[in-house]
């Protein structure tokens, strides 16, 4: 299964959770056609999926990746800034996991 393909389940797998509240966050750039570049999505290496937990407004911060993907250093030292202010970042690889995640989270875990 694809990195986009597993994302698509796990934010199924989330839509229904009464108490998350996700947003796919696409990063990249653009070139127009003046070859001015356009960066867009919150940072680079900010996480696939970003969301809070209600009621505390907690900051979460799921990477999806595939049974192989890797995580690029950018996205390393993204989820470990999450983590360090506090709030919850984890690599996810299925909606099994995403689910067990959003419970860790729940709990005051910070990954």
């Amino acid at each position: 299964m694809r990195e986009s393909e597993i994302q698509a389940a796990i934010r199924a797998a989330l839509g229904d959770l009464p108490d998350v509240c996700l947003w796919r966050n696409h990063v990249g750039q653009l070139t127009d056609v003046t070859g001015a570049v356009h960066p867009f999505g919150l940072a680079v290496g900010s996480a696939d999926l970003i969301g809070v937990l209600a009621p505390s407004g907690r900051l979460i911060a799921l990477e999806c990746k595939s049974p192989t993907g890797r995580l690029r250093p950018e996205q390393r030292d993204w989820l470990a800034v999450v983590r360090r202010f506090g709030g919850f970042a984890a690599v996810v690889r299925s909606p099994a996991e995403a689910l067990a995640a959003v419970e860790r989270a729940r709990k005051g875990a910070v990954e």
